[in-house]
């Protein structure tokens, strides 16, 4: 569950006191789902959408500003909606920590994420701009197919893309050619390019994002520094006899970050996501155990924390190319 804190949610909050049958009966905290476009342009009592499928919003004009935003209300968009902020400044909590999102970034959220209000921004020149665009959009193109490997969608919020002057203009031309396309008449070539323009907006932030993890790659090894102490903590402390083999998402929460994030930082700076990083490191105790002591298969297996040695044995030979037992007897 993401806590968030952006403008547009704020708004549509407030469009669902003129719309409450879109709310979703629950207890506490409210919960708001947004299923199409013109959902969002009738919560913000904006014209209707020029297409049903995608629209760009600017923070005030489209989104006027908002001196009071409510509080304790969870809220889920079934459409990827990308924010760019500028003037915009505050703070928002995700887990135990806290963070002071800046003026200048980018946010990615896919469709069906649940985020939360928690506290106040700080408006300065509240500029910006919001692209939304239903899943309908590109379910026939091979964006589909490829949109998931675009993985900031899953970036926490204080995982956001921070862009130059530069990179920003980049990014607003490409916005601008969206709207210009579904704002003329439409044609057959319409849906075609405003799904090209999107393809190569998101192909930018994935180089700025390397950009990003390149120019802090000080701080990025001290994240790998303090995976590895995690895991060795993990065994130490036997939460492997307990709960199982550490999994990626227990690693990412403990370091207050995505899985997604956590696994592309790793392989900026080390080649290897943070799933290779946990089964390396497991193959190496293993190989200690197996040449340490005469126990069966099955008992370094649970001692690794495996629920089943025929696991343990697959992933073993996966990564080494012989079983344990081999592994053992050459050594």
């Amino acid at each position: 569950m993401y806590t968030l804190f952006l403008p547009s949610i704020a708004y549509l909050c407030i469009g669902y006191r003129r719309q409450p049958s879109l709310l979703i009966e629950s207890n506490m905290p409210e919960i708001i789902r947004v299923q199409s476009i013109t959902e969002v342009h009738n919560f913000l009592g904006i014209k209707k959408p020029k297409h049903p499928l995608v629209s760009v919003l600017r923070f005030g004009e489209d989104i006027p500003p908002l001196n009071l935003l409510p509080k304790d209300i969870q809220y889920v968009m079934d459409i990827y909606q990308i924010s760019f902020k500028d003037g915009i400044s505050g703070s928002m909590g995700y887990g135990r920590s806290s963070y002071d999102f800046e003026e200048g970034s980018m946010v990615f959220i896919a469709p069906g994420q649940a985020l939360k209000l928690e506290s106040e921004e700080h408006i300065n020149n509240n500029q910006g701009w919001m692209l939304l665009f239903h899943p309908d959009l590109i379910r026939k193109s091979p964006l589909a197919q490829t949109i998931e490997d675009y993985s900031f969608f899953s970036y926490n919020v204080n995982e956001a893309l921070h862009l130059s002057e530069e990179e920003q203009t980049d990014i607003y031309q490409l916005v601008e050619k969206i709207k210009k396309e579904y704002s003329q008449n439409i044609d057959k070539h319409t849906q075609k390019l405003i799904i090209a323009n999107i393809e190569l907006l998101l192909d930018y932030c994935n180089r700025y994002y390397d950009r990003q993890f390149y120019t802090r790659t000080n701080l990025n090894k001290d994240t790998v520094s303090r995976f590895e102490t995690l895991l060795k903590g993990y065994y130490k402390s036997e939460q492997h006899l307990i709960h199982g083999l550490p999994t990626v998402k227990y690693c990412a929460n403990e370091l207050g970050m995505s899985p997604n994030y956590l696994s592309d930082l790793l392989r900026k700076e080390t080649r290897r996501n943070a799933q290779d990083h946990i089964h390396a490191y497991i193959i190496d105790r293993a190989k200690t155990h197996l040449l340490q002591s005469s126990e069966p298969i099955s008992q370094v297996a649970y001692e690794l924390g495996f629920e089943y040695s025929q696991h343990f044995s697959r992933l073993f030979k996966k990564k080494t190319g012989m079983s344990p037992k081999s592994y053992r007897n050459t050594n």
